[in-house]
């Protein structure tokens, strides 16, 4: 057993403020005091005082000035790492604190049609198989960070390539033109692709990277000199709602109508697809799919992605129509 006046050498080192670390590992990341105060939120000089006060408690020197550049001293590059590890630390405790405070919730952020369209219709199968896991459920078509936005997993559009998280391919995706059987009976049925041209289009004008109406007419052969007016749409799910209410032809994104297309509230036109550059992922921050939660909610999304994709590949990719 270890005496108490060892016991109390042990814990003698003062520690600066948690501000000067911030500042300190910012800095030292970025070995600017300029970067670190934009990343802080603070002035270039708060920083300089949050790394003086550190240096000062400490009685060592942390960064030198070489010419125009910023460097770490010896004591700097020793220091440095541990901050950064205590702060990571700190961070992942506090959150899991948090998490434990709020009945274990599992949060999940996602693209709003994404949600709308093809994770809420299956959430009841989510609950019946975890009836203790309780999800909350956050949209956004901005890439978040995960941990500063208290996220345990997010649904992602984009090509996979965050190294920094855990990351797994849910869905690729196709787009095609799709309308209601209500709203083909109405008008003549077109003959070839290029009939749509003279139809009414459906259009969004989201930012993301997924094919448009020009894309699909040019990988069905067809010239297209200008498109003809249409209501245009923040995103895909409010462009395939106006499609199922009979208000015209939607380019679809296959993740978001596989089910209405089974169920004969779509149908789709012709067998031209388009593929996507993007595709859907789920992820978490590194290490955190070993937790219960996290892994119980990847595991059922993955088999639930991978029925998707094999009907949709079946049924409405399909050479038949649907």
């Amino acid at each position: 057993m270890v005496p108490a006046r060892r016991r109390a050498s042990v814990v003698s080192v003062r520690l600066p403020p948690t501000a000067s670390l911030r500042a300190l590992e910012s800095a030292a990341r970025h070995l600017s005091y300029t970067r670190a105060a934009e990343e802080l939120f603070i002035t270039q000089s708060a920083v300089s005082h949050q790394i003086k006060h550190a240096e000062d408690i400490w009685k060592v020197k942390l960064f030198d000035r070489r010419g125009r550049n910023l460097v770490l001293t010896e004591a700097g590059q020793l220091l440095a790492p541990l901050v950064r590890d205590f702060l990571e630390k700190l961070d992942r405790a506090l959150a899991e604190v948090h998490r434990q405070n709020e009945n274990a919730a599992l949060r999940i952020s996602m693209v709003t049609s994404f949600a709308v369209k093809w994770l809420v219709p299956r959430l009841g199968r989510l609950k019946a198989g975890h009836r203790n896991l309780d999800v909350w459920i956050s949209t956004t078509d901005d890439m978040i960070d995960l941990q500063a936005a208290n996220v345990d997993v997010a649904i992602r559009l984009g090509f996979g390539n965050w190294h920094d998280l855990y990351t797994r391919l849910l869905l690729r995706e196709y787009v095609f033109p799709v309308c209601s059987p209500r709203f083909l009976e109405r008008i003549e049925p077109p003959g070839e692709p290029a009939d749509l041209l003279h139809g009414t289009l459906l259009y969004r004008h989201s930012t993301d990277n997924c094919p448009r109406w020009r894309d699909w007419f040019r990988d069905a052969g067809v010239e297209v000199k200008s498109l003809p007016p249409g209501t245009r749409f923040p995103d895909t799910s409010m462009a395939v709602q106006a499609a199922i209410d009979d208000q015209g032809i939607a380019l679809a994104r296959s993740a978001h109508v596989a089910d209405d297309l089974k169920a004969g509230r779509l149908v789709k036109l012709f067998n031209v697809f388009s593929p996507s550059n993007v595709a859907y992922y789920v992820c978490c921050q590194k290490g955190r799919e070993r937790e219960a939660p996290v892994a119980a909610f990847i595991d059922w999304i993955l088999d639930e992605a991978q029925t998707a994709q094999e009907d949709f590949d079946r049924v409405g990719k399909g050479l038949a129509p649907c």
